[in-house]
């Protein structure tokens, strides 16, 4: 019998979204195929520090305190009390938004030479960043809607009534780098304006305002890459009190939304939905896994919200979801992501890092 991999499940991290990722984390420790890896439950403070810990659990400094092993021939960690190191054999994010979904912690990765599920630094820094990933999806001709960008040094410009001629109303107005729609608001008025900007800009440096889409919430799964392969969409159908698919609504209130896994959709519309999450899980250079959140028309316009490199894995997350529903369960579906980073990895090694020249040092 083959020896179990050992796999580094992060999780936590210094994020608005740390209890998101504790409880996407807890599911992956769970359902992981432990008949063929052994989880290493890595837990990040809010704070900042590593800890090694016994299973997933928002405790997270209940752990063993760790250090990172910055040694490409030898990388792995090391438990600070004792001085034990230990491998791990692939590292699988498990982080959602700023130093966990947006490059920082997949650079870390890459510079361990360690195999890593998920998204490389590029693709992660460009989708995390709603306003560089919509440019790019334009450039790539992918239908994004009409947006306004600014950054900290211009708030004091920022004038609600060019805001309002150049995209109507009402309209989004959202921090540049944040996911689960934190530091997003939606505009009506001059007065929610005003507190939208400054709530946009506690939690980043430049914010995306953008036209309101009414239509419905499409989700598809992307999974793989060469090709990439897109689930049948889902749909989230939120509760008429909420204004949009807020924080609140994702995470806290039961009742909020109804998810329709599959969605609803004319086999033609879903097919389209299905090439343009493809496209743009490409456009971005997305690797692996990701979700790409969608809006409908009732003209049958699509329009691409979104892309979550690191999409969740919590009881009522739509990526497992939505792949539950093409029969892929989820051991499986972690089994999958496993394979897919070890094989790129693999593949990764045809890349020269040494070049013979003349040059004398």
């Amino acid at each position: 019998m083959s020896k179990k991999k050992k796999v580094a499940i992060l999780y936590g991290g210094r994020s608005v979204e740390h209890g998101v990722s504790v409880n996407s984390a807890r599911n992956i420790f769970e359902y992981i195929d432990k008949d063929r890896f052994e989880p290493l439950p890595i837990g990040i403070s809010k704070s900042g520090q590593w800890f090694l810990t016994t299973s997933v659990t928002k405790d997270i400094e209940q752990g063993k305190a760790m250090g990172l092993i910055l040694d490409a021939q030898r990388p792995g960690f090391t438990l600070i009390s004792s001085g034990d190191r230990m491998k791990a054999d692939i590292i699988f994010p498990v982080l959602h938004g700023t130093d966990g979904e947006d490059g920082s912690i997949q650079g870390l990765i890459k510079a361990m030479d360690i195999p890593m599920v998920g998204t490389g630094v590029l693709g992660s820094s460009v989708a995390m960043n709603k306003i560089i990933a919509k440019k790019l999806l334009r450039l790539a001709g992918l239908p994004v809607t009409n947006f306004l960008t600014f950054h900290f040094s211009e708030k004091e410009n920022i004038n609600f009534k060019e805001v309002k001629k150049e995209l109507g109303l009402p309209f989004m107005v959202k921090s540049a780098s944040l996911g689960s729609s934190v530091g997003v608001s939606k505009v009506k008025d001059e007065d929610s304006f005003v507190k939208a900007i400054d709530e946009a800009f506690r939690y980043d440096d430049s914010l995306l305002i953008e036209e309101f889409i009414t239509g419905r919430e499409i989700e598809c799964a992307i999974l793989g890459n060469d090709p990439p392969e897109a689930s049948y969409p889902g749909e989230i159908v939120i509760s008429k009190k909420y204004e949009f698919y807020t924080f609140d609504a994702k995470y806290v209130d039961p009742d909020a939304v109804r998810i329709d896994v599959p969605a609803k959709l004319a086999p033609k519309i879903a097919e389209k939905v299905r090439d343009v999450s493809v496209r743009a899980y490409k456009a971005l250079h997305c690797e692996d896994f990701s979700r790409v959140d969608l809006f409908l028309t009732e003209e049958g316009k699509i329009y691409i919200n979104e892309i979550n490199t690191i999409p969740g894995f919590t009881n009522s997350s739509m990526y497992p979801m939505m792949w539950k529903e093409r029969g892929i369960g989820f051991t499986e579906l972690i089994s999958k992501l496993l394979d897919l980073a070890e094989q790129r990895y693999d593949r990764g090694k045809r890349i020269e890092r040494e070049f013979n020249s003349a040059l004398k040092f």
